[in-house]
Formats: structure tokens, sequence, C-alpha cells
């Protein structure tokens, strides 16, 4: 669906040049979300717009639908743009004109006749909730409301790629979620793909089936949504991970307890999907003679399936808690993973 090769952008002033983008290649499936997220100054929102060339490459290929849109001239590229919807961080409405009008607008500047201009703005108000909204203007609207516009205008042409540039980042989270649900809806009913611009981790969770990692306007990481939960490689990554999770330094809140009972384990579970529903820590306390202090955890969904941490320390004669250890790694599908005391 999108081919996207070793894709640059410098920008270049008097006395120095700045690689935004810096030769990213990735492939992107027809009808998934895709998740690109990195923190500010990471080069996600100049890539992005060179999807549609907004902004100009400097080098690289970009390919939509087997169409190379970085060699159109303009007059291709204006048609071809038609098939890539956006949505942007702060929305971009005309506030002179109403929600209808706002709505209508791309489709004005296509020619489309009225009647069908009517009929299509209307499907829209109702695809994303905001009938009897019509007739206000943008300064009456909610943050929630004035994004339902965006998207909605977005999807006039019947766009088959919608870009999605830091959508959420101005709404309050109840509101990020509502626009989140909306976007998975459009998703499904559609079969839009949708390239998802973010610095906020719940957001690759919550909707996206995969997801690249920028920094220093490279892509470090990449892969399913779930498999970058359990096993980040990159620092950067970790602590998006983190972000989401809620755990953080845990082996400098953990000393405290090293320091209390030397003797004792202290272990990270790692639980996938199915697992999450296992009675690990009852059944262990039921097979091998050791207490079994919980001491924090949490558990996400992704598009993929579940993901949690647990920690737990071990209190029990040496021989017990590796039994106990050693069934986990072999008997059940979780991950185990024993902390070590820094003397």
């Amino acid at each position: 669906m999108i081919k996207i090769e070793k894709l640059s952008k410098v920008f270049t002033d008097k006395e120095k040049s700045i690689s935004a983008v810096d030769e990213i290649t990735l492939d992107i499936e027809q009808g998934e979300i895709f998740g690109v997220i990195g923190y500010s100054g990471a080069g996600k929102s100049t890539f992005i717009r060179l999807l549609n060339r907004l902004e100009e490459p400097t080098t690289g290929k970009v390919m939509i639908n087997n169409q190379e849109i970085t060699r159109l001239n303009m007059k291709e590229l204006r048609k071809s743009r038609r098939d890539i919807g956006m949505i942007f961080q702060h929305f971009n409405l005309l506030w002179s004109r109403t929600v209808a009008e706002n709505i209508a607008f791309p489709l004005e500047i296509a020619n489309v006749p009225k009647a069908e201009i009517k009929q299509r703005v209307q499907e829209l108000i109702n695809l994303v909730g905001l009938s009897g909204r019509e007739n206000a203007y943008p300064s009456q609207l909610s943050g929630g409301q004035k994004q339902r516009v965006g998207i909605a205008r977005a999807l006039a042409n019947r766009p088959k790629v919608l870009l999605c540039d830091e959508a959420t980042s101005a709404l309050d989270p109840e509101t990020t979620n509502a626009i989140l649900d909306l976007l998975m809806d459009i998703n499904q009913r559609l079969g839009l793909t949708i390239i998802m611009i973010t610095h906020e981790m719940h957001v690759i969770r919550k909707v996206c089936n995969r997801v690249a990692v920028m920094e220093d306007g490279k892509v470090v990481e990449q892969g399913d949504v779930l498999h970058l939960f359990l096993q980040p490689k990159q620092p950067v990554t970790k602590k998006f991970v983190q972000q989401v999770m809620g755990i953080e330094d845990e082996e400098t809140d953990f000393e405290r307890l090293f320091q209390a009972n030397p003797t004792a384990k202290i272990a990270r579970l790692h639980f996938v999907g199915e697992t999450t529903n296992q009675t690990l820590i009852s059944k262990l306390a039921k097979l091998f003679a050791v207490d079994i202090n919980i001491l924090q955890g949490k558990i996400t969904q992704t598009q993929l399936g579940a993901y949690g941490t647990l920690y737990v320390q071990f209190i029990g004669e040496t021989g017990e808690m590796e039994k106990a250890i050693a069934f986990i790694k072999n008997e059940t599908s979780v991950e185990v993973e024993v902390l070590q005391h820094e003397l």
C-alpha cells in the first residue's frame, strides 16, 4: 500500500544543514493503523508532511497505491492529494465558515456539484457525531468537536490514506479516547490506511497495529506494538513503554527491600495475551513453600492483545524459591527475570 524508501529531508541555511528526516525506509500495509512515535524534535511531523509533499523531500521515494508521489508534477500531485486526507494538531479550520461549510470546502475546490456536496457533508456530519451542529462556527465548538470537523473534512474526498499529525495532543484524556475510538471505527468501516504521528504511547497502545520509533530523524526501532512492549531494545522505546506502564527505576525502588531481606528474590514477570488471565501467584503459593509479595504491576491492552508486567518478591528457603522460579520458566508461558542486587 505505502512504500517509503530512504526518505530524507535536509534543511539548509547559510551556516549549517539540519537533517530532519534521515533515510527512513518503511512498508505500511493497506487498512492498518500505523504509528510513528517520537519526542519533540525527532522529525516525525516533517516525515508525515513528506508523504503528501507538503514538504519536498531532499532524497528518497514515496509510493502510495503503486503511484510514486515523489515524481509527480504539481498538477498530478494536486489530483493525487485527494486520496490522502490529513488531520492537524490545531484543527486548521476556517473560522469564518460553519461546520458544514468547513467540511464542504475541499469538495468545492474539487468542483463537486452542489447537490452532491450537500449529501456528502451530511453523511460525514453523521459519521463523526456532529448532528445538530451543522451551522455552528468553530468558536462555538469544544476541542473534540473541532477535531471531529477536521476528521470529516479530511474524509470529504473519500481518501484511501489518512495522515494524523498529533491529532489528539491538544485534547484532554477523555476527549482523546473518544477521538481515537472514532478513528478506529472509521478505519474498520471504510478500510482506510491511517498513519498516526504522536509523542504519546497511550495513542500507540490503543489504536495501532505496528509502530516505528523515531529519534534524531531516524527510525531506531519498529515492529508490532505488542512486541515493542514486550522487548523494547532502544532506550527511547523503553521510555515510551514506561510512559504507559507507569513503572520506572524499579531497581532503585527495590533497593530498600534488598537491604531488609537480602536472601529474598525479586523477579519481574511479563504476561502476554492469554497469560494475563492465569492464576499464577496463587498456584505458586500452593505448590511451593514460599511467600510471595506483589510489589507493583500493571496490565494494559494493545490492538494485538494484553501485555502486563508484575514485580514480585519471593521469600523462603533458597531451594524453594529457585523451584518456584524454574516452574514459571519451564511450565508456563510467562517470562521471568530475576533482578540482581547490586552490593
